[in-house]
């Protein structure tokens, strides 16, 4: 049988919609992750830009209901607090996504690979950034070159995770303030690959497909996560990828 998608074949869209669901499953036990584990795991067998394209619409749902478990109030409260840090990294979202269509195979796999590889081994090695305080200087930095890694690859976890971590952030606040963070950035996301051409009308149905998925993963995971040790099976998670991560970068470089 043929698949829905020019682009997939049947065996690979299955494989498509099992990824979408481990990536859920994910990011319900540590709260983060989804678009590392869809870009990692897609880009196996299609292309970049329809890896991109397919984990925009499930991080758009899945990061709005995870801003929005504590109630719009709070929600309101770390936008607020975060604005300068969300503005920044929405200017630059937008311009670098329109770099994605010209740039190189080999080269946009590496700018996804090489920043999860460099995130997973700072947290396995248990070395922390440690910031006594925020500053609007630190939210311009580190909201931009978050931005340019969502524009470009989708993946803005890796830098928010380590910035809330080293300002020692609650763990309900970082939380919220992840979901807050990812869901701005994946209406931004959508505004600006809609301009780029990467979600278009060959590929948005793909992503709209993912979200359910995705979904029941992220409900899965966050019933799981009550009952084993998160501590453990984050380490886990962050091998997996690991492994992932370095496959990225060893089909750019080979």
């Amino acid at each position: 049988m043929d698949s829905l998608f020019p682009f997939l074949t049947s065996l690979q869209l299955a494989f498509a919609l099992l990824i979408a669901v481990g990536s859920g499953f994910v990011k319900g036990v540590v709260g983060f992750a989804m678009p590392l584990v869809l870009i990692s795991g897609l880009t196996l067998f299609i292309a970049p830009e329809f890896a991109l394209a397919g984990l925009i619409l499930p991080t758009l749902v899945s990061n709005g209901m995870q801003a929005m478990r504590q109630g719009m109030a709070l929600a309101w409260v770390s936008i607020k607090a975060f604005r300068i840090f969300l503005i920044v990294g929405g200017i630059t979202l937008v311009v670098s996504a329109q770099m994605v269509r010209v740039v190189p195979h080999d080269t946009l796999t590496l700018l996804i690979g090489a920043p999860i590889v460099f995130f997973v081994l700072l947290q396995l090695s248990g070395y922390q950034f440690q910031l006594s305080r925020r500053t609007g200087l630190l939210d311009i930095l580190v909201g931009g070159v978050t931005g340019v890694m969502g524009g470009i690859s989708g993946v803005w976890s890796a830098t928010t995770v380590t910035y809330l971590t080293a300002l020692n952030t609650a763990k309900s606040d970082q939380i919220r303030i992840q979901g807050v963070i990812y869901g701005l950035g994946a209406i931004a996301m959508v505004g600006a690959h809609l301009g780029s051409g990467v979600l278009r009308a060959e590929t948005w149905p793909f992503s709209a497909l993912l979200i359910l998925p995705a979904v029941l993963g992220m409900w899965i995971g966050g019933k799981v996560a009550d009952r084993i040790d998160q501590l453990m099976f984050r380490r886990a998670t962050l091998i997996v990828l690991l492994m992932a991560g370095a496959n990225l970068v060893r089909r750019a470089l080979l």
